[in-house]
């Protein structure tokens, strides 16, 4: 199908919400990621979310260009041709960006979206992430805000981001993060939804409850979802029942399904899925070429065996691994099977 609108992307984040489950939000670099994703939410009749960073935007532009926009747009593209393939729905979202990227990334993706709207065509992207995370909470708001207008405007739902996920992604490192900036209260939800609703639009909000990126042993995480609990209470209590918003996993690789399955009832709709497929993409690549050692590498002056050191003979095993784990996530999140006939 192709990747959906504006009103398709709602639609599926009304259903999770209604039926308790989160879609796989899946970070991708390449046209083999997106494929793997694509593959992976298919074979579990899952809708799902594919997105992209400001690091996979720089990776796909190629390393004597990194230009995140641009190899952003041309994932995005790829993207919208590849999904027609495929029996599910699909929505195409950006992660985190930071404030001093804003211009240099979300901005042109944004422009590239406003052209293609003046001449009939669909919209680029269906979200933005802004990771105001590293600001003073009025400041972050005050951002989003600005923000959240032109989404809203050009029918994009922004995801916004209060408190510090910890741990290190993308080149960004929050591991030295003071515990409490680990923990969102209450009242900066409050302050969130009394900053943007009034503007209109859709957004979604990753609050933290000590979540962290990256992937630890057990025990080394203490995540408490019933922050996402408390939080939604609150501005319940305050704005009624229809004020609770749609919630983001991060760092949730790792977590145990129990957790994961706590958040769902408090409003997780949209859990990013990062690290795990990363390993999941890379083992059997290293399994290929330590199986096939001597085929690989021209060795004591032999020639290799070329269906060996072929790309594509270990990259399609990377494509069938990271499907294999997003198949996982899928049912993991209750999203398997649930596919909306748009």
């Amino acid at each position: 199908m192709p990747v959906v609108d504006f009103q398709g992307f709602c639609a599926m984040l009304d259903a999770a919400n209604e039926a308790h489950y989160a879609y796989p939000a899946i970070n991708i670099s390449s046209m083999t990621t997106a494929n793997a994703a694509l593959a992976g939410l298919a074979s579990e009749k899952s809708d799902g979310i594919l997105q992209v960073s400001t690091g996979a935007g720089q990776f796909a532009s190629g390393l004597q260009v990194k230009n995140a926009a641009h190899g952003a747009i041309a994932l995005a593209e790829y993207i919208h041709r590849a999904a027609e393939d495929y029996d599910i729905n699909v929505a195409l979202h950006t992660d985190h960006c930071h404030p001093e990227k804003v211009d240099g990334f979300l901005r042109p993706l944004i422009a590239e979206t406003v052209a293609r709207r003046s001449r009939g065509q669909k919209n680029l992207f269906n979200g933005h992430m802004f990771d105001g995370s590293v600001l003073p909470l009025k400041e972050n708001l005050a951002a989003s805000q600005e923000l959240m207008r032109i989404c809203k405007d050009n029918e994009m739902i922004l995801e916004v981001e209060i408190g510090v996920v910890g741990g290190e992604e993308d080149g960004v490192d929050n591991s030295g993060q003071p515990a409490e900036k680990l923990y969102t209260t209450p009242e900066d939800m409050v302050a969130t939804w009394e900053a943007l609703e009034p503007i209109g639009g859709r957004y979604m909000l990753a609050a933290t409850f000590g979540n962290v990126h990256g992937v630890y042993k057990p025990g080394h995480v203490q995540l408490k979802p019933s922050i996402l609990r408390d939080g939604q209470a609150a501005v319940a209590e305050r704005f009624g029942d229809q004020a609770r918003f749609d919630l983001v996993f991060h760092g949730g690789s790792g977590s145990g399904l129990e957790e994961i399955h706590e958040t769902l009832h408090y409003g997780v709709i949209k859990m990013n899925i990062d690290t795990d497929t990363q390993y999941a993409f890379t083992r059997p690549i290293v399994d290929h070429i330590m199986t096939n050692y001597s085929g690989v590498l021209k060795i004591d002056g032999e020639v290799g065996v070329k269906k060996a050191y072929d790309p594509r003979a270990y990259l399609k095993k990377g494509e069938q691994g990271m499907a294999d784990r997003i198949a996982q996530a899928a049912r993991d999140l209750k999203s398997a099977g649930r596919s909306l006939d748009l």
